[in-house]
């Protein structure tokens, strides 16, 4: 196997370079170039430190300020030549600045290593996941409001096991999402507020014996603090473990989402209807309208999860401080966050755009005996009767409806004294969908006014 020229970064350590394979798996410039931006800001604050703490010359730190520039703008117009040769984002840009300005580039590396310099890079981008994120879940949050406030009145089946259980609002089922998804994006702020803290001028690993001020580098990209301890680091990755197990818990969120959606959709549910936009056509069923959309959420937590497991896989076994091992973190992160936001978006767009087929939800909410519930707790409550023994007497005239082949309110109430003689025409005032809904009153029930006085909480919390 032939061998390449010297390795100019390796310097005199190897008298040649990796092989072709060797180079093939040490490159990471195939996915880091992403952090290009990031890499660049990071230069940017490095060299104007060294420059305020006297470390580089201001013609240098100049130079190089300028330089940065024109390499920022190569890579974003697209005439950038990334070489696998250089390895990773920090040599391909450093190399581009030395051909832009000469002798200053190789000032910038003062007082720093590619491990603190990833480290930095990597929370960078993290971070501004972590508040993408955030946003996508509050437009997405923004969007089940418009419709619970909506549908704050609409009767629909409560479902447990997917069998009707009781009667409840469409806004009330709504809002159960908005609350999963608050909680999500809480999990994403916390994470953000534990990732801020800055690597940089952690140098390989132990510091360095340079004058720096890493306060003002930490302060320059926006981080609170630099990081406490050096090995830790440029050793830490769980900013991104928790971006992930966060994202993770958000995808399966949007995944319990999306089956109701691919459920309601469906001939034999038709509670809602999406819009052509996120829906499909069959090749051969003329007849069909596919919630694609909602299947492909569906299969994100899938992409996710992995990414969340590999890199846990990669981090558990490996000594302070920086291994090779670490270049395995980050094509796994940009895979989840890609799935992540796209997903959030297709579910915004879905949620905006669903129409709720309203007679037939609350058709369905009436069937199922939906109301048995209630009618034990008149029995509870007007009668005085034991919850259990009210449950037997509701279970029995359940049993006598169902072989009747009707619901609970076409009983008679000659056929409800026959089990309990104590039960009065009154007890038709809670058999009905409508007054069972509306009698939820308990705080987070289901009534509309407590639907309408969540949405006005969740709408002032999120301005």
């Amino acid at each position: 196997m032939t061998k390449t020229g010297s390795n100019t970064m390796w310097g005199g350590r190897f008298a040649a370079g990796p092989d072709a394979i060797m180079e093939a798996i040490n490159a990471s410039i195939g996915f880091d170039k992403r952090l290009a931006r990031q890499d660049i800001e990071g230069s940017r604050a490095h060299a104007a430190m060294l420059a305020a703490t006297g470390i580089l010359r201001d013609s240098d730190a100049e130079a190089i300020r300028e330089g940065l520039l024109t390499v920022l703008s190569e890579i974003e117009g697209g005439s950038f030549a990334f070489s696998t040769a250089l390895e990773d984002i920090h040599m391909n840009v450093e190399a581009r600045l030395k051909e832009i300005v000469g002798e200053p580039a190789g000032r910038l590396h003062t007082a720093r290593s590619r491990n603190d310099q990833v480290a930095t890079d990597f929370r960078l981008w993290v971070r501004e996941q972590t508040d993408a994120a955030i946003a996508g879940l509050e437009s997405l949050q923004r969007a089940l409001l418009a419709q619970a406030n909506a549908g704050a009145d609409w009767i629909m089946p409560g479902f447990t096991h997917l069998q009707t259980a009781q009667p409840v609002t469409w806004g009330h089922h709504m809002m159960a999402y908005v609350e999963m998804f608050g909680r999500d994006a809480s999990r994403f702020r916390d994470a953000r507020a534990r990732m801020n803290e800055c690597p940089l001028g952690a140098a390989a690993l132990a510091g360095t014996s340079f004058p720096i001020d890493r306060e003002m580098t930490a302060q320059a990209l926006g981080f609170d603090r630099p990081c406490a301890n050096s090995l830790d680091a440029v050793s830490d990755r769980d900013f991104a473990l928790e971006f992930l197990s966060a994202a993770t818990i958000t995808a399966m969120h949007l995944s319990r989402l999306a089956e109701e959606l691919v459920i309601w959709t469906s001939a034999q549910f038709r509670f809602v209807t999406l819009s052509d936009r996120f829906s499909t056509g069959s090749s051969i069923m003329p007849q069909k309208k596919n919630p694609d959309a909602a299947e492909l959420i569906r299969a994100k937590i899938g992409r996710i999860l992995g990414a969340n497991v590999a890199l846990l896989t990669v981090m558990k076994g490996l000594p302070l401080a920086y291994s090779k091992d670490m270049q395995e973190d980050k094509e796994q992160v940009f895979d989840a966050a890609d799935s992540l936001m796209l997903a959030l978006a297709a579910m915004d767009g879905m949620v905006r755009d669903m129409e709720a087929n309203v007679p037939v939800l609350e058709a369905a909410a009436a069937s199922g005996f939906s109301t048995a519930t209630d009618l034990a707790d008149w029995l509870v409550r007007e009668l005085d009767m034991p919850f259990r023994d009210a449950h037997h007497v509701t279970g029995t005239l359940v049993a006598m409806a169902e072989a009747r082949g009707c619901d609970l309110p076409d009983l008679t109430l000659e056929d409800m004294t026959g089990v309990e003689p104590r039960i009065t025409g009154a007890v038709y005032d809670v058999l009905g969908v409508h007054n069972s809904v509306a009698s939820r009153m308990s705080y987070g029930g289901t009534a509309p006014d407590q639907v309408r006085a969540q949405v006005a909480r969740w709408e002032e919390r999120l301005g």
